[in-house]
């Protein structure tokens, strides 16, 4: 048998099983350690993880081995072993409920409020990095690459906005470059620059005012229409 082999009769490979029961557990390996006789639920992943939980410690397990391991059941044991010579062995008194199901595919993390998105949003919302600003594109494509956005103000003025989730002295830099390059086009000449983030770190500031650029700390849940204090400019 491969060390990767999930041997627990009632899980699929591709299941979670989900066990709560009366158990007792032992681990030896780099140390030993002992849960004494409890109720705790026994989760099986589909990764041939396993891990072991009280009705506490919100999702930190009390025991677990990761994979590659091998897990035997038997009547009134599970024994779990690992390449290395640890051993989980969990001693089962009664069983209240067992349960298998496939969660299928996860589709990951989704970031709230990444750079993306407050591009998105900062885009639909000009007028919030200054008054009278109105898009032009948004990615505008420089011989360096793109800047987030690309605006004219209320006289006309060509105005280049870089947006971070952190704003730090390399985004000042990363900005500073792009207008470098936008002012080598007689149509846009003279471009002035706005640095936009979540929070802008005071060395950036010092940065950014030293270049001629405005700084605009913006918030998340202000852009997403929620009432919130206003935007700070710098």
């Amino acid at each position: 048998m491969q060390w990767s082999d999930l041997v627990v009769p009632r899980c699929h490979p591709r299941e979670v099983r989900l066990v709560i029961a009366t158990c007792s557990v032992d681990y030896d390996g780099r140390l030993t350690a002992h849960l004494p006789l409890a109720t705790r639920l026994l989760m099986v992943k589909a990764d041939g993880s396993i891990s072991i939980h009280a009705d506490d410690r919100a999702y930190k397990p009390l025991n677990w081995m990761n994979p590659p391991c091998k897990i035997v059941e038997e009547p009134d044991r599970w024994v779990v072993s690992t390449p290395k010579g640890e051993k989980l062995t969990i001693t089962i008194e009664e069983i209240h409920a067992d349960l298998n199901h496939e969660l299928g595919v996860d589709p990951g993390l989704q970031k709230d409020g990444v750079e993306a998105h407050l591009q998105e949003l900062l885009a639909a919302n000009c007028t919030t990095l200054a008054e009278g600003l109105i898009l032009v594109r948004r990615e505008y494509p420089t011989d360096i690459g793109p800047v987030d956005l690309l605006c004219r103000d209320a006289n006309g003025a060509a105005v280049a906005v870089e947006i971070k989730r952190m704003g730090d002295i390399a985004g000042v830099e990363q900005l500073v470059r792009y207008l470098e390059r936008l002012d080598l086009d007689g149509r846009l000449r003279p471009v002035r620059g706005i640095f936009a983030a979540q929070t802008i770190k005071p060395q950036a500031k010092v940065l950014a005012a030293a270049r001629g650029i405005t700084c605009v700390e913006v918030d998340y849940d202000t852009l997403r229409g929620i009432e919130k204090d206003s935007l700070t400019l710098f």
